[in-house]
């Protein structure tokens, strides 16, 4: 598709501001302006899921050990992570954004794609819809929202993150390039620090030294993947918000604190897993055929055991008897343990299998 035949969409990108942490600084407003990390405790092998900007000022970030996280801020609080409470506020949002559209395209539980291009309010105004968007999360939630506007997906991201926290970037059709060609090329959605380096070797450090690269040199060294870094530094996306409308499974998983060789807390631990699994089917009204257990060996070996039935399960009790038969089909108790989880899947009834007088079988 030729660039002047792209159409021109109305992509909203919500960002929830330190999503975990909000929530918990909401519910323990005393620990507003104190540096606060989500993630397991400094002594264990966590990491960071989510830190307030008072503990950013110290340099931790996600995906950072907890120990790590210590030792850059002796002070900094430690919470363990409430995902079942994260997973509610996050519906909440969800609700809101079905208000506007049906084109909502959820990247995480703190953030989301709407295409507004056209929208159940009859609103022409994109922008004004962002603001009404995280008006009714403040008010719903009393959590704060950035967003980012723009006609393509990559750049209403890279828009959301400019203004944080509680922000809102609008760039116009006409002011792509300007806007893009300034950026770092690690800012475009694709690119780690693998391919950052192989640009850095081709001189290539912004977008703007990108879109100065004929797209025979990208695509010789990249690939198809050249071809889209090519359409990327002229503003040009073609991809499109997706709706999903349906999880294919829904699973529960831990990384222990330390490495697991005691058979019944293993057990204990899995009866929970199974009664949240089923409370999470029930909280959708579904019902799964198939049960699976994760398990991921102290050296980092992941394995996987599942069963299917011809009928659902219809207990969180069936499901734990389950898992404990496919446990048994592990090294349990014999190798130890880092993680273990639970998922369910399979919603769909067993189709039946004609009789012998209904089957038809070919010459």
């Amino acid at each position: 598709m030729p660039p002047e035949t792209v159409p021109v969409r109305k992509i909203i990108h919500v960002d929830m501001d330190m999503f975990y942490a909000a929530v918990e600084i909401r519910d323990r407003p005393e620990l507003r302006a104190r540096p606060l990390v989500v993630g397991g405790p400094p002594n264990s092998r966590s990491v960071v899921t989510t830190a307030n900007y008072e503990a950013r000022k110290f340099g931790i970030r996600s995906a950072m050990s907890c120990a790590e996280a210590k030792k850059r801020c002796p002070a900094c609080i430690f919470l363990p992570p409430d995902f079942e409470k994260y997973e509610r506020v996050s519906e909440q949002i969800r609700k809101i954004f079905f208000e506007f559209t049906d084109r909502v395209e959820t990247a995480s539980l703190d953030e989301a794609y709407l295409d507004v291009t056209e929208n159940k309010i009859c609103e022409a105004s994109a922008t004004r819809i962002a603001c009404e968007i995280k008006a009714r999360i403040f008010a719903a939630t009393g959590l704060t929202a950035s967003a980012g506007v723009a006609p393509s997906m990559f750049v209403a991201k890279i828009a959301s993150e400019i203004c944080k926290p509680d922000g809102l970037c609008v760039v116009r059709p006409e002011r792509i390039l300007s806007f893009i060609r300034r950026l770092d090329v690690i800012r475009i959605p694709g690119i780690g620090k693998k391919t950052e380096a192989e640009l850095l070797k081709l001189g290539i450090r912004t977008v703007a030294d990108l879109a100065e690269k004929p797209l025979s040199l990208l695509r010789e060294r990249f690939g198809k993947f050249g071809a889209y870094l090519y359409d990327i530094a002229r503003g040009i996306e073609y991809r499109e918000v997706t709706p999903v409308w349906e999880r294919k499974s829904f699973g529960v998983e831990e990384t222990f604190a330390e490495d697991i060789t005691d058979g019944e807390f293993l057990r204990r631990y899995l009866n929970r897993c199974a009664v949240r699994v089923f409370e999470l089917l029930e909280d959708e009204k579904k019902k799964g055929r198939t049960v699976t257990l994760k398990i991921k060996y102290f050296d980092f070996q992941s394995i996987t055991r599942r069963v299917t039935r011809d009928r659902f399960f219809v207990s969180a009790g069936e499901v734990f008897q389950t898992a404990c038969e496919l446990l048994a089909r592990t090294e349990a108790g014999v190798r130890p343990i880092r993680l273990a989880g639970i998922s369910m899947s399979t919603f769909s009834e067993k189709k039946a299998f004609p009789g012998p007088a209904q089957r038809r079988f070919p010459f």
